[in-house]
């Protein structure tokens, strides 16, 4: 009896535990579950956003360390704003559908790549209704625009501030030739230019322990800037010559009287006077010239005072203002 009862009593025992252990609901989640769940949710997720992409036609890039996500095929570039964008576009042959007019009107320097580009107005002064109506794939705008204009022209289309810091021209002319599948002629360009100024030591030499200084003429005054901005980058970084101590202080364009340039006194200097759309420019330089203390500066004395050796709107800190004032100052300088 006893031997009976001890049997029921295990039997019992054992329908106890194989409830209590066929008790989970399958499928009921255990934090071992929910760890392997978030993974493969969070892998699905990103697939699903890959494919996605893919399926869209975008792509990655990665300009000045920020990452844009942009359709894989661009085909209709708006340039507003960054006159250095407008530079490369000229440089690698690349159309934009929409470019900056000064006065209305397509540089002449830009000329060769603008047949059916329209205009979105002028520098500071984007047209965003022309720009929708554009339907762009990319904005390129400028690092000088404020935060409501940019809010703005995300609205439209993707967009990209491109740097107007002259020592970033490696880094805009990469931008433009990725953007434009341009990328094999961006590096012959920079090969090029590289083994150019490494070459050029005759204007070294010819500058050689001389105040040197470039300057622009904007709305009747004289502006000069800081050193990787300009064209200052390409005599002071690349050229070797030495940094007059008004260029290391300016911290952005700066105006500079007459006086104050006269007290640096440049042995030899380079004058950016914009003459498209605006005659007070010139007009303030022929003012200028016949100034007495203007006429006692060296530069002015010795024949050394070069007024537009480039383009008057060439920024500086492009390939294509490099490669032009490099020239420039062969010509000009050496009188080659």
């Amino acid at each position: 009896m006893k031997k009976q009862l001890s049997l029921l009593v295990f039997a019992l025992m054992a329908i106890l535990v194989l409830a209590a252990c066929g008790g989970k609901v399958e499928g009921e989640k255990t934090p071992e579950n929910d760890k392997q769940e978030s993974t493969v949710e969070k892998e699905a997720t990103q697939q699903t956003a890959d494919d996605g992409a893919a399926e869209n036609g975008m792509q990655e890039i990665t300009y000045l360390g920020e990452t844009y996500s942009v359709p894989e095929n661009v085909e209709r570039i708006v340039i507003t704003g960054a006159m250095e964008a407008m530079e490369d576009a000229t440089v690698l042959n690349i159309e934009p559908v929409g470019g900056i007019t000064v006065a209305g009107e397509f540089p002449e320097t830009f000329k060769a790549v603008v047949g059916n580009t329209e205009s979105i107005g002028e520098k500071q002064q984007p047209n965003f209704e022309k720009i929708l109506e554009l339907q762009p794939d990319i904005i390129l705008g400028t690092t000088k625009f404020k935060d409501e204009v940019v809010e703005k022209l995300e609205q439209i289309a993707p967009t990209i501030l491109v740097s107007h810091i002259s020592t970033n021209w490696q880094d805009n002319l990469k931008l433009m030739a990725q953007l434009g599948d341009k990328e094999e002629e961006a590096k012959t360009l920079l090969a090029q230019y590289d083994k150019d100024i490494k070459a050029a030591t005759e204007i070294k030499e010819e500058f050689e322990g001389k105040t040197v200084m470039a300057i622009r003429i904007r709305g009747g005054s004289l502006f000069v800037y800081p050193e990787d901005v300009f064209f200052n980058p390409s005599l002071y970084n690349e050229l070797g010559i030495d940094v007059p101590e008004v260029i290391q202080k300016a911290k952005a364009q700066e105006e500079i009287s007459i006086e104050q340039l006269a007290e640096v006194n440049p042995d030899v200097l380079f004058i950016q006077v914009q003459t498209s759309g605006n005659q007070e420019n010139e007009q303030a330089y022929e003012e200028l010239k016949k100034n007495p203390i203007i006429q006692n500066i060296d530069a002015f004395k010795n024949d050394a005072a070069y007024s537009n050796i480039v383009d008057s709107l060439l920024e500086g800190g492009t390939v294509l203002s490099k490669i032009e004032f490099l020239k420039a100052l062969e010509e000009n300088v050496l009188k080659k």
